[in-house]
């Protein structure tokens, strides 16, 4: 009997063990759901007392991601440069929480303490079991067994006595109570208004793939013989191109040879990427960009069945560049060859303000940025492209100078430029116009100033020589002409427009309205003398005058069909279609804005386009509607951008506006700005030139009764 005591005081010390046990895992999860619980603000001991408007005061924090604590002058050595360079970039990382782990070596001295602890309190509990084990393997009948009872005895008293001197120690230490950490009253940043940083997630695009198609062709012998020839002309010419670098080399050695061949070689790859970023370029635009080119291609307005005739214009892209967003547009030109190509030039109207000049062209495959860019001194105000030769651009400059740009060569500066000594103007050049090649197939251009000159331009050589055609003298003038036809003005030459048949044949616009008629008879010879009219008819140079408006002629062109019929436009708000055989105009019309420029439709006689100051851009057709046009649509702001010029494309139906910000705006004409003679059934539509002059035709005979009837 006196051996079972110990055990059950040792199974009741062990749910005793149990429990404390319990109470502890409580402790350690203490405060895991205070969240949900309602919190009541305790006030710590020292907190101070503040009154009203000292609690209501509000502090604000800006927080930001850079480290107050970081250096901001660090200066170190670069080896390359051989100088000491301040470092722009700043370690800006903070640590803002770091825990240190509970892990110990088994080799250290602190794990050697703990396995030997732990090897002492298991020390006596495996010698009782071996004792209790050897115990049992005796069998019932041998005599020992009164030692083995009094060995179990034994370790059951030391067990007991072990936990009751551990009873007694918890029982004389009491536990001290946690301070807990009061929250902040004023700073309301607790551990619980931590974002989450969401996990990291791939994100993938996929762009759609270009068009493409099947291309099937067959190769006969004689394709194939062709091809053979052209490849030996391609290593003839090779031949040739090395004979001619042979002398090079005889003078300065192999070393020169392999250098001219290295940056030959270099040049042929930097060309090669080049063209092959362009076609990648191409493509990203074509993806970015393919509603538009959707719009451009296929997109029609079904809104136009229910108009009574009129029309809209769909804006397509809008074509700018950073370098000239502070130049106004002053002249766009299409290229005859490449009917997606345009040059614009950009410079300024204000006076007051000149600087520099550009000249940009750009194309409805990269409306991102553009093909050639070209920058000059002083600001470009027109410019034309050659129809034979699309490659070369001339340009008229506010200093007076005009200049010839060569798309072919590489380099930025213009291939002929006037000068003080050939002959240059002294005013801005409002207008250049290419001119059919002389006898000696020289280029030739034609220019006009405020200096009152008209000049022939010839392009013998490297240099620019020039004629004077025209000099518009002013009423008053003491100035003697030494050549050229002399015409007495009251304001110099603005605009001018060759007739499209008849060869220098031209209108010349001046700065006081009117428009005069004039031919030359002989390239780069005419006559001397006054103008008056006992001399109209022995000259045979000065053909005609029309009053034309009350203000400066801004743009004067032929109709590209009827050879008889041109257009003005001025600043007094009118557009006026002549006849110039009859000095009164046929048809005039108001637009309430002052005209920047005007342009005749390639595709029909009737249809032209007029652009104003206001920020419209007006349509008209004759055949549809005489008095007034069939669209009037706002392209740009109206109080910020002014339309400065228009021009219709030579194949697409579209039109291209410039504005004095810089910014050159696409736009597509609806199916009614547009019309074409509809089909009947059983007869062949007639098209050409010869319908579209009987068709302006009978415009104009309407008119003209009209006036010989009043």
């Amino acid at each position: 009997m006196p051996l079972k005591a110990p055990r059950k005081q040792s199974v009741s010390m062990g749910r005793g063990a149990r429990k404390r046990d319990e109470d502890s895992g409580t402790e350690v999860g203490e405060g895991a759901d205070e969240w949900t619980q309602s919190k009541a603000t305790v006030r710590p001991p020292d907190q101070l007392d503040l009154t009203d408007a000292e609690l209501k005061e509000e502090f604000t924090r800006i927080l930001t991601a850079n480290n107050p604590h970081a250096p901001q002058n660090i200066v170190r050595y670069s080896f390359k440069e051989g100088t000491y360079k301040p470092i722009g970039f700043v370690n800006q990382l903070a640590v803002h929480f770091s825990q240190v782990g509970n892990l110990i070596p088994k080799d250290s001295d602190e794990g050697r303490r703990q396995h030997y602890r732990d090897e002492m309190v298991a020390g006596p509990q495996e010698s009782a079991r071996v004792v209790l084990s050897d115990a049992g393997n005796l069998d019932e009948d041998e005599e020992p067994k009164e030692p083995a009872i009094e060995a179990e005895s034994q370790i059951d008293m030391a067990i007991a006595e072990v936990a009751e001197k551990v009873a007694e120690e918890e029982l004389m230490t009491h536990k001290q109570p946690k301070d807990r950490k009061l929250t902040n009253q004023f700073n309301f940043s607790d551990r619980a208004s931590q974002t989450l940083n969401h996990p990291l997630r791939d994100r993938e695009c996929q762009m759609e793939p270009p068009p493409r198609t099947n291309f099937s062709a067959t190769a006969n012998q004689w394709e194939i013989y062709d091809a053979y020839v052209e490849e030996l002309k391609k290593q003839e010419k090779i031949k040739e191109k090395e004979k001619t670098k042979t002398p090079v080399a005889k003078k300065t050695g192999k070393l020169a040879m392999r250098k001219l061949t290295s940056m030959e070689s270099q040049s042929d790859d930097i060309t090669k990427v080049s063209q092959a970023a362009k076609i990648v370029e191409r493509m990203v635009n074509q993806n970015t960009y393919d509603d538009v080119a959707q719009d451009f291609k296929y997109y029609e307005d079904a809104a136009d069945e229910y108009r009574d005739q009129e029309g809209t214009l769909l804006p397509l892209w809008k074509f700018q560049n950073d370098k000239a967003k502070r130049l106004a547009v002053t002249a766009l030109c299409w290229n005859s060859k490449y009917n997606d190509l345009f040059a614009v030039g950009h410079g300024s109207y204000d006076f007051m303000k000149q600087s520099r000049g550009m000249l940009l062209l750009y194309s409805l495959k990269n409306p991102s940025f553009p093909e050639y860019i070209f920058s000059s001194d002083s600001g470009i105000m027109c410019l034309d492209i050659h129809v034979d030769h699309p490659y070369l651009v001339v340009v008229g400059h506010y200093d007076g100078n005009v200049a010839v740009y060569n798309l072919k060569k590489p380099h930025s500066q213009p291939s002929f430029r006037s000068s003080a000594k050939s002959g240059k103007h002294t005013d801005p050049v409002w207008q250049v116009k290419w001119q059919k090649d002389d006898m000696d197939h020289n280029l030739n251009f034609f220019s006009v100033s405020s200096d009152g000159r008209i000049v022939s331009w010839t392009l013998v050589k490297s240099e620019l020589v020039h004629t004077d055609v025209i000099k518009l003298k002013v009423e008053g003038s003491t100035t003697e002409v030494s050549e050229g036809l002399e015409l007495h003005t009251v304001g110099c030459g603005t605009a001018f427009d060759f007739h499209k048949e008849i060869d220098y044949m031209f209108l010349v616009g001046t700065e006081e309205g009117k428009i005069y008629k004039v031919k030359q008879h002989r390239p780069h010879q005419l006559l001397i003398g006054p103008l008056g009219p006992e001399h109209l008819g022995s000259l045979n140079q000065f053909l005609d005058t029309y009053d034309a408006h009350n203000m400066a002629v801004d743009a004067v062109t032929w109709n590209p069909y009827h050879t008889k019929v041109f257009m003005s436009c001025s600043s007094d708000w009118t557009v006026k279609i002549w006849d110039h055989t009859i000095k009164t105009p046929m048809f005039i019309y108001d637009l309430n804005s002052a005209v920047g420029d005007v342009s005749w439709a390639p595709y029909s006689s009737t249809v032209f386009a007029a652009v104003t100051t206001d920020g419209k851009a007006h349509v008209f057709d004759l055949a549809i509607n005489k008095y007034e046009a069939i669209c009037n649509q706002p392209v740009v702001a109206k109080k910020k951008n002014k339309i400065t010029h228009v021009q219709f494309n030579p194949i697409y139906p579209i039109i291209i506006v410039g504005d004095d910000r810089g910014h050159i705006t696409c736009l597509k004409l609806s199916p009614n700005l547009r019309k074409m003679p509809k089909e009947k059934k059983g007869q062949e539509v007639q098209k050409g030139p010869a319908v579209e002059i009987t068709k302006l035709d009978k415009l104009l005979n309407l008119v003209r009764e009209v006036k010989t009837k009043t």
